[in-house]
């Protein structure tokens, strides 16, 4: 199946009409800027050909056991990553639904499972944004020995991209001198400091309530973890999700357009127009 104009015409109708739209993405909205998609093994170890070698999986790598047992090792990839984020510009999809935001009465909010803040870095205010997931600009104790979380801004990770490893120093905590892991929750993960996850929470929250003709706008998540899905759903029936394979939805529940995001976000914006 492909997008059709009469798909379209819905869907930016119900833009249109809305007062508030929620944004939903995966790792699917950061593809089109050049980011790594990890939902499967194969484009997984495309990116760190160096973990291939030993069998190491995202799984393997992304807990935060890894951090007490291998911290150079995880770090080379949680290091590789947030340079990459840091050097790589969000695509021009995130301009067009952040003018959408300026055209409703309630604007818009992001519900996202992504931790590379490329939706800030697009200017989407801090403030209507929840990461579910958490953020890699953000660090906190590996143990932990406190709530508290802190800026990633001063720490310049070295890589050693071919043999995935950190050359230069581990950060560390400021208060008991552990490795520092960054704010994001991983697998198998009890470590994980939530305190500004759930304070996002609250003001998605409050907003939600405040909408009253809301629009759905998923894009690029997936269904082995349905964690933003389940937030599309539970907001219909106006979802307007946009996938290059899993783009089926119960019609009850809303429209699935089949693509990238760049390309249908830019289609539904000259619908629009």
């Amino acid at each position: 199946m492909t997008t059709t104009n009469e798909q379209l015409k819905v869907a930016a109708d119900w833009i249109r009409d809305a007062d508030g739209i929620l944004i939903t993405a995966g790792a699917g909205m950061g593809v089109d800027s050049g980011l790594p998609d990890f939902r499967n093994t194969h484009r997984f170890w495309n990116a760190y050909p160096a973990l291939k070698v030993e069998g190491m999986g995202f799984h393997d790598i992304a807990n935060g056991e890894a951090f007490r047992n291998h911290p150079i090792r995880t770090w080379g990839f949680y290091g590789h990553r947030l340079n990459l984020y840091r050097r790589t510009d969000p695509h021009a999809g995130y301009e067009i639904v952040r003018r959408w935001s300026s055209m409703t009465e309630r604007g818009a909010f992001v519900f996202t499972s992504n931790v590379d803040g490329h939706f800030q870095k697009a200017g989407i205010p801090e403030t209507r944004i929840l990461e579910c997931h958490g953020s890699i600009h953000l660090l906190q104790c590996s143990r932990p020995c406190s709530h508290d979380i802190w800026s990633a801004d001063d720490f310049h990770p070295e890589v050693d991209e071919e043999q995935c490893f950190l050359t230069s120093p581990l950060p560390r905590c400021p208060k008991c001198g552990s490795v520092a892991r960054p704010d994001i929750l991983m697998f198998d993960d009890w470590d994980w400091i939530e305190t500004r996850t759930k304070r996002q929470r609250m003001r998605f929250e409050a907003w939600l309530l405040s909408v009253e003709r809301l629009v759905v706008i998923e894009v690029g998540a997936g269904g082995a973890i349905p964690t933003v899905r389940n937030i599309s759903e539970r907001n219909g029936p106006r979802v307007i999700r946009i996938n290059t394979d899993d783009y089926a939805i119960d019609p009850q529940k809303g429209i699935g357009l089949q693509g990238g995001a760049l390309d249908l976000l830019r289609a539904l914006d000259e619908s629009l127009n």
